[in-house]
């Protein structure tokens, strides 16, 4: 007879395991198809596809970027500069934002249901430096996300992914990553907004860009103010000599 907990454990980790599969599939099977040259190669179908069926061209845009965000494929980026390309810097950063969100939120839930709730018991049962340092994050959730998302220090299925391990509530990670990409995804929308230009002179666009002094200066300037609430917190709960 089967075991009920188990058949239960496994239905738990099914979309865990769609997500893994579909990953390994699109690695190989996608990489040509979700490229800068793929881009370049079909731009002008694409805008005029877009000129005839706006709504629709971006309800697929929209579904693409999720499908690519949720199950961790290839041309993430790609994907952020043909938001710009095709539907300028409005609404193009809402729908990469959107996107984006959506299919972060999509993996989180995956991770979380799959493996996350096992995982962050048997970190709470346990002691020493993992635990203090899980702890800290679940305490001050909303500004240490947000700031991992304003520097995208760590790669964004990362981030995706270590806030289910550990217990974030999905509606701080939500809103951490709706409100903290924006910055980032305004700019590589910017980008894709001369991208025409940019490959009319067969050149690449600048990916780098958000790394920028005048740029990256910014973002870690907002990084700090996300952090002053966990330092005030911080030093309040010192102890007095």
């Amino acid at each position: 007879m089967t075991d009920p907990k188990q058949t239960s454990t496994w239905r738990a980790r099914l979309p865990l395991i769609a997500v893994i599969v579909i990953a390994a599939i699109g690695a190989f099977a996608l990489r040509d198809y979700l490229s800068f040259e793929a881009l370049r190669e079909n731009r002008e179908a694409l805008l005029a596809f877009r000129d005839e069926n706006y709504l629709l061209t971006a309800l697929a845009f929209v579904t693409a970027y999720i499908a690519i965000v949720a199950f961790s494929l290839p041309g993430a980026t790609p994907a952020t500069l043909t938001g710009g390309f095709l539907f300028g810097l409005f609404p193009g950063a809402l729908f990469n934002v959107l996107g984006a969100t959506i299919g972060a939120v999509l993996i989180f839930l995956a991770v979380r249901t799959g493996l996350g709730k096992g995982l962050a018991a048997k970190i709470d049962a346990s002691d020493g430096r993992v635990k203090r340092m899980t702890q800290a994050i679940r305490d001050n959730g909303a500004s240490v996300l947000f700031s991992m998302r304003l520097v995208p220090v760590l790669p964004f299925f990362v981030a995706n992914i270590i806030p289910a391990l550990i217990g974030v509530r999905t509606s701080v990670f939500a809103l951490t990553t709706f409100f903290g990409i924006i910055p980032g995804g305004i700019v590589y929308t910017w980008v894709g907004v001369g991208l025409g230009e940019v490959f009319a002179r067969g050149e690449t666009p600048n990916l780098g860009i958000i790394f920028e002094p005048h740029i990256l200066g910014p973002l870690l300037g907002l990084a700090a103010l996300s952090f002053l609430p966990t330092l005030v917190k911080s030093i309040r709960k010192e102890p007095k000599a």
